[in-house]
């Protein structure tokens, strides 16, 4: 006889998206757990804090697989509440696992997308990047785009809530109003993965990177790599080497790291408060120096 499951449990969700009976689950950090298969394979199971966040993160990482580049966990379902994903099995970080990594990187960014901000082919425009509220706006002018969409209403939260003095918001503002100058060439639309910390680059014991839990949209490619520099990463040398011999970057770019950092600086600003608030605003301070 099957087993039966609790309707909202995770082994219920993954013997429902896989069509397998479940031998056994792990609770893992916070709303993940590994369920076991009577085949031998073992799943992840995420429950989504909304249906909008499941469906945007299946979306994302169906969007990011379809580009045959960077390795993406199989998705083998997703519903209002739940997300059920392969596992990777875990390795160690290797350079040449980092140097393939580059490489894939800039093809996944080559890869692009419809507009910036576009969101994945049916994900929802009210998407998340972490626990906080992401909208995927299309636009074709990408400093206009972000200042609109990924900095200023993290700023404006940051501000409502305290966290960010009046007066000093006015230093990133004044870098929205000269993004234009500060952005560097123009790029067309990159598929990114959009929240690319070191947290959700997986080493995997097949000797290769796999990237998990994105915030996938039309993007400027130098945000996804501002974003992995920082919070630090292993090899993270080896891999804009890579990167730069197989997609190179418009000169200047290192020091738009910190432009490019706004936007997850007031992401963990808004979430995690004041610490990153001192951050952000000195990102802004570098910027608006160099722009004198």
């Amino acid at each position: 006889m099957s087993a039966v499951y609790p309707a909202t449990s995770p082994s219920a969700a993954a013997a429902r998206f896989t069509g397998r009976s479940v031998t056994g689950e792990r609770p893992l950090s916070g709303s993940l757990t590994e369920v076991a298969l009577d085949d031998g394979r073992t799943v992840v199971v995420k429950r989504g804090d909304s249906a909008e966040a499941a469906r945007a993160e299946a979306a994302g990482l169906r969007w990011l697989a379809g580009s045959g580049t960077v390795r993406i966990p199989v998705v083998h379902g997703d519903d209002e509440h739940w997300l059920v994903t392969d596992r990777v099995a875990r390795g160690r970080a290797s350079a040449q696992a980092a140097a393939r990594f580059g490489r894939d990187l800039a093809a996944l960014h080559a890869a692009g997308a419809p507009a910036f901000g576009a969101a994945p082919p049916g994900g929802p425009e009210d998407a998340y990047i972490g626990l906080a509220p992401m909208r995927n706006v299309p636009g074709d002018d990408w400093p206009r785009w972000y200042a609109e969409h990924r900095v200023l209403p993290y700023l404006r939260c940051a501000v409502d809530s305290g966290t960010v003095r009046s007066a000093e918001a006015t230093d990133v503002e004044r870098v929205c109003e000269l993004l234009p100058a500060l952005a560097g060439p123009g790029e067309p639309p990159a598929r990114l993965h959009g929240d690319l910390w070191n947290g959700n680059v997986l080493w995997g014991a097949d000797g290769q990177v796999h990237l998990i839990d994105p915030a996938a949209h039309g993007g400027h490619r130098e945000t996804d790599l501002a974003m992995l520099r920082l919070f630090g990463c292993p090899h993270l040398e080896l891999i804009l080497a890579a990167y730069e011999e197989a997609a190179p970057l418009a000169d200047g770019w290192a020091d738009r790291v910190g432009v490019h950092q706004l936007f997850p600086l007031l992401v963990h600003t808004v979430l995690f408060g004041r610490g990153y608030a001192e951050q952000a605003l000195t990102a802004a301070r570098a910027a608006l120096r160099r722009a004198r």
